[in-house]
């Protein structure tokens, strides 16, 4: 009985063993075939993200990530436009090709396509974002009433993708103008006790994307009907935060923050106020389509 117990212990181990020597082939040979599907990835997109503005925040950070990660040389980021990376970003949708482009949320393209972020292990494009409204020096003396409303004003999210994608219909004032009459309770919130004004110059200065289109045309319909004559301007995020501290403008609803536009914010930050965020849960990082097997930036192999 011994000698069979032995046998039959010696026979399993050499079973397990031989299992386990089956199993690990299978699994080299299946991360074999994951690297060579990256690698194919790769080659399909010439080594290339589609990217944005040159001046935008998002392209520097992107710039950053294609030399932090070591798994990215060899890769190119495309810049060019947001109207640009959209419509790319699309044509390959509506032809399930893969494409990884630098993305935002809030945006509505995450509420028109089936979108996914790459995991960021090194966290080069930042964590969660917030956006944030900052004022000139003296705006609460000046102008007490738009301050009081710039300071109150804060929103969701889903606010600001409501007003994106009902502007691939209409005009930005409509769809803001729209979404305020939809939600006259955060208006009611906003105005509380807020004095009208009678033509009061007031000139606001924002970053030239949809997201700021959105918080910025709906602060400035929020303000013309409290009687402030409002001007409205896009700019780059460097010259936006220049025309604040220096008071060549009012008022922003536009910093990303803390990493976005964290260096022009700590260029400035002595010389403007900062009202805190509008908008928190923000997120920036490079983007592909839900049916792309590829979960994280990591998974990208270099150029040969």
């Amino acid at each position: 009985m011994v000698k069979l117990k032995s046998i039959g212990i010696t026979l399993g181990l050499s079973f397990a063993v031989l299992l386990t020597g089956c199993g690990n082939e299978e699994d080299a040979q299946d991360n074999g075939n994951a690297d060579e599907d990256t690698a194919n990835l790769g080659e399909e997109l010439n080594y290339t993200i589609t990217g944005i503005e040159p001046g935008a925040g998002t392209t520097e950070l992107a710039r950053n990530t294609l030399e932090e990660y070591e798994n990215l040389e060899g890769w190119e980021l495309q810049e060019g436009s947001t109207a640009g990376m959209l419509t790319t970003l699309g044509e390959a949708i509506d032809n399930e090709e893969p494409i990884i482009v630098t993305g935002w949320t809030p945006h509505w393209m995450f509420a028109s396509y089936d979108l996914k972020y790459l995991e960021d292990p090194k966290e080069t494009f930042g964590g969660a974002e917030n956006i944030n409204t900052i004022a000139r020096l003296g705006l609460e003396e000046d102008m007490p009433s738009a301050y009081k409303i710039l300071d109150r004003f804060q929103w969701e999210p889903e606010d600001m993708e409501e007003v994106m994608l009902n502007a691939q219909d209409v005009s930005f004032e409509e769809a803001a103008q729209n979404w305020l009459e939809d939600n006259q309770d955060k208006v009611d919130e906003w105005t509380e006790g807020v004095e009208k004004v009678d033509g009061k110059q007031i000139e606001l200065v924002s970053t030239p994307w949809d997201t700021e289109r959105s918080s910025g045309t709906v602060m400035k319909i929020l303000l013309e009907q409290q009687g402030f004559d409002v001007t409205l301007t896009p700019v780059d995020p460097a010259i936006m935060f220049q025309a604040v501290a220096n008071a060549e403008a009012d008022a922003s609803l536009a910093p990303w923050l803390p990493i976005t536009h964290g260096s022009f914010y700590e260029k400035h930050k002595d010389n403007i106020i900062d009202l805190g965020e509008n908008l928190t849960g923000a997120k920036i990082g490079m983007v592909v389509p839900e049916y792309m097997d590829i979960d994280s930036i990591e998974d990208l192999q270099p150029k040969e």
